[in-house]
């Protein structure tokens, strides 16, 4: 979809390249028509609470206090799975294949063609090169070795999901983009072609290369400048081939729409759920790991042991006050309750649902461990310089 750029002010020369470009003309005329845009803004399929429960100056002693500041950062090196583009080459036996590479970044094989969801292959998310938050582990693959892909899909446009200088590479690849209404202008703003854009509202397809691309609800928001309009649409996706089918959720709180996803595009082979950086601070646009095995089981129809579930937005960047391997155990405990199959892949190993799953705690090896005072023996990390929306 091609939308048309906002008047450019003296102003706009001093904005970063990173914050992106508002909606504007064709592409802002979609968006008022939205069913889900009301009052100048987009708004939740649940109302959210954007304020954060208690001040955030309750919240910043919490995320500052040395000794938790130490647990919310590996002590070790995280051990990445020794990947190559040759592995990536042979095609998936079964007709389905999952890469977790770190945060929410996915690579999915589906019946034949390839997915990239919310690739962040920058060190840093943020708008700026030398402040923000830090990976916390290298990159799995080079993103020129991922092997070509037929679609790029964008949950939302927060610095984590959304990455400038890899949005950049992906570009001259070819490959085409499908993302939430409005995403597109920054897109554009960074060189994409208007014409390899497709841009979605909630409960919309698309078809590329055989697969059905749906956007689904989300519980979150957006915005990636100094001023959020809310002009830009957040999304879980599901995308169906002639044979298999996932469902990945971005970044969202809990809300019932789960079991209405489950019901109009599930069960799934493989959801990928977002069951990190999660705070009592912002309790309605993350999800807890009980809340993720709750989302699966819901999407699943209410048989939690239907498909896999695969845990995301844990590992690789610190951006909440919990321990850093806290939602992997969480999970894995709420897993054993539901009597759902959890894999826990290492970042950049490739599985299998069908075929074999990578089930070894493998983070409990490098986490911090605690002494009676609750520090580590171990050097301080870096610490998130500043706090961007997740």
């Amino acid at each position: 979809m091609t939308g048309s750029r906002p008047t450019r002010s003296p102003l706009d020369s001093l904005r970063p390249d990173a914050f992106g470009a508002d909606p504007a003309g064709e592409r802002m005329a979609r968006i008022r028509r939205s069913p889900n845009f009301e009052g100048g803004v987009f708004v939740n399929p649940e109302g959210t609470r954007r304020t954060p429960s208690g001040s955030m100056l309750k919240f910043l002693p919490t995320y500052f206090r040395k000794e938790e500041r130490l647990r919310r950062a590996p002590a070790h090196a995280v051990p990445v799975h020794p990947t190559t583009v040759a592995d990536l080459a042979v095609p998936a036996a079964s007709g389905l294949r999952l890469t977790w590479m770190g945060h929410s970044s996915v690579l999915a094989e589906i019946d034949g063609a390839r997915v990239l969801f919310d690739p962040v292959w920058s060190e840093r998310c943020s708008p700026f090169a030398h402040l923000g938050p830090r990976r916390l582990h290298p990159v799995p693959v080079p993103l020129a070795e991922t092997g070509p892909l037929d679609a790029v899909v964008i949950s939302h446009d927060h610095y984590d999901h959304l990455d400038m200088p890899t949005v950049r590479a992906l570009a001259r690849t070819g490959t085409a983009f499908v993302v939430p209404l409005g995403v597109g202008a920054h897109l554009e703003h960074w060189g994409v072609p208007a014409d390899r854009v497709t841009e979605l509202d909630w409960h919309e397809s698309t078809e590329v290369a055989g697969l059905t691309l749906t956007a689904t609800p989300a519980r979150h928001f957006c915005g990636r400048a100094l001023r959020n309009t809310q002009h830009t649409l957040w999304a879980s996706w599901v995308v169906a081939g002639p044979e298999h089918r996932v469902f990945h959720s971005g970044d969202t709180g809990y809300f019932p729409g789960f079991t209405d996803i489950g019901a109009q595009y599930g069960p799934f082979d493989a959801t990928m759920v977002q069951i990190g950086a999660y705070s009592e601070f912002w309790p309605d646009i993350h999800m807890t790991p009980e809340e993720g095995m709750r989302a699966h089981t819901d999407l699943q129809g209410g048989d939690a042991a239907l498909g896999v579930m695969l845990p995301i937005h844990w590992g690789t960047f610190n951006l909440a006050p919990h321990p850093w391997e806290e939602p992997a155990e969480g999970t894995l405990a709420a897993g054993r309750r539901a009597g759902a199959r959890v894999v826990a892949p290492r970042p950049g190993q490739p599985f299998e649902p069908a075929v074999g799953l990578p089930l070894e705690p493998w983070w409990r090896a490098v986490a911090a461990p605690t002494t009676g005072d609750g520090e580590r023996p171990a050097e301080e990390p870096e610490t998130a310089e500043v706090l961007l929306q997740a």
